[in-house]
């Protein structure tokens, strides 16, 4: 089922939960406008090859679109729209004052030197600049896109406009506007909502285990700070496999030789798992960190874990989502639980507005209350509808979004 399905299933959930008027539901299923853009990029050969892009806005009753740009030799539309109607709902339900979006390119960016890389992202900019803009739409980094390439954005389009506007980007270098701690903002987002959630989950470092598949940057984040507060931090994978061991990973060493190597590699008494096998582990706590629907029914039914908090976007399908509701596993989810991310972008864009630059200390200390204020959020609204957490999340969104669009 695509990712697409599976969003429209969760907000037609929510809606029912709680009776959403007929005609708001009918508008949130669409998205306010879809961009498509066919644009050419000169390679280091000299020839010119044509790539597709795409920037999908899907409502700015809150405020200006919202929502990273992704190069990825897969994406296309159906994953672009998904990913732009869960911005809408992350930013609500972190209450923050944006809408949603987002973009990708269907590029191999492993294919390309840097030079032709930032060909693309200057190409791609030009043909998105009318529809961006520090009040219209802000872009952000996502998979395959780096601080560096959001510079390349904002650089191009201040060409365009003739006015250099660090806000019409997130994400960006320090040197270029870019905030303290967005680096790893969304893994302590991530680590600030579980701490909400962890004396009704019932766990605590003595009795409660991790595992975290996919160790990007978010997923590093995650098992270093439960690592730091004295997790055992059990098994990590990444695209190619994984480690495990019961006695608990030494997560700093793996973080250095994966940025040396570019692969986790097994460390004394642990043993190679595949992604497979690390979702079916016993463990207190699974952190699925990588794409979306790992998490399908059949891996639900084996899974052996207390708890699901998701880093991914969309990692978990519907109906893995009943089989967990009905195991009584709960599943903290995406839409709250990755939300330090675009919270920590609002942040940057509040100082680039106001020609400021906050420490790290400064920016954790705003974003702690909102990813804390949101989670409290979340609880009291799953127990008001007497729902899981993903439908309390939703509809508590879907009413601030309501009350905008009326």
């Amino acid at each position: 089922m695509s990712a697409f399905t599976n969003a429209m299933r969760q907000l037609e959930l929510a809606a029912t939960a709680m009776n959403l008027e007929a005609g708001l539901l009918e508008r949130l299923k669409h998205p306010e406008r879809i961009i498509e853009v066919d644009f050419s990029v000169r390679l280091d050969d000299g020839s010119s090859k044509i790539f597709h892009g795409y920037r999908v806005q899907w409502n700015k009753a809150r405020g200006p679109y919202k929502g990273g740009l992704r190069f990825h030799p897969q994406t296309d539309l159906d994953e672009v729209k998904a990913l732009a109607f869960w911005m809408t709902i992350k930013c609500a339900v972190v209450d923050i004052p944006f809408g949603g979006g987002k973009g990708g390119v269907t590029v191999n960016p492993k294919e390309l030197s840097a030079r032709e890389l930032e060909n693309l992202t200057r190409s791609f900019t030009r043909a998105i600049a009318d529809c961006i803009g520090p009040d219209k739409d802000v872009p952000a980094p996502d998979v395959n896109t780096t601080p560096q390439i959001m510079d390349w954005l904002a650089d191009e389009y201040g060409k365009i406009t003739g006015q250099l506007q660090p806000a019409v980007v997130t994400g960006k270098t320090l040197a270029h506007g870019g905030s303290e701690g967005r680096g790893t903002a969304t893994g302590q987002g991530a680590y600030y909502v579980f701490e909400s959630f962890r004396e009704k989950l019932g766990m605590d470092a003595e009795t409660a285990t991790v595992a975290v598949q996919g160790f990007g940057n978010a997923g590093q984040e995650i098992a270093r700070l439960f690592h730091h507060h004295g997790y055992k931090v059990v098994a990590v994978s990444d695209s190619q496999g994984g480690i495990h061991s019961e006695e608990g990973l030494d997560i700093p060493e793996i973080i250095k030789l994966k940025k040396d190597s570019g692969h986790i590699m097994r460390q004394p008494g642990s043993r190679d798992i595949t992604n497979d096998e690390l979702l079916a582990l016993e463990c207190g706590v699974l952190v699925p960190s990588a794409l979306e629907n790992v998490l399908t029914a059949p891996v639900a039914e084996a899974a052996q874990c207390r708890a699901v908090l998701e880093v991914a976007n969309g990692p978990t399908t519907p109906e893995a989502d009943m089989v967990f509701a009905h195991r009584g596993v709960p599943v903290i989810p995406d839409v709250l639980t990755n939300a330090g991310g675009v919270a920590t972008s609002y942040l940057e864009w509040v100082q680039n507005k106001a020609g400021e630059h906050w420490t790290e200390q400064e920016v954790f200390t705003r974003l702690k209350p909102l990813m804390n204020d949101a989670t409290q959020s979340v609880m009291r609204v799953a127990e008001e509808h007497a729902v899981p957490f993903r439908e309390a999340a939703f509809i508590g969104a879907l009413e601030r979004i309501s009350r905008a669009i009326k």
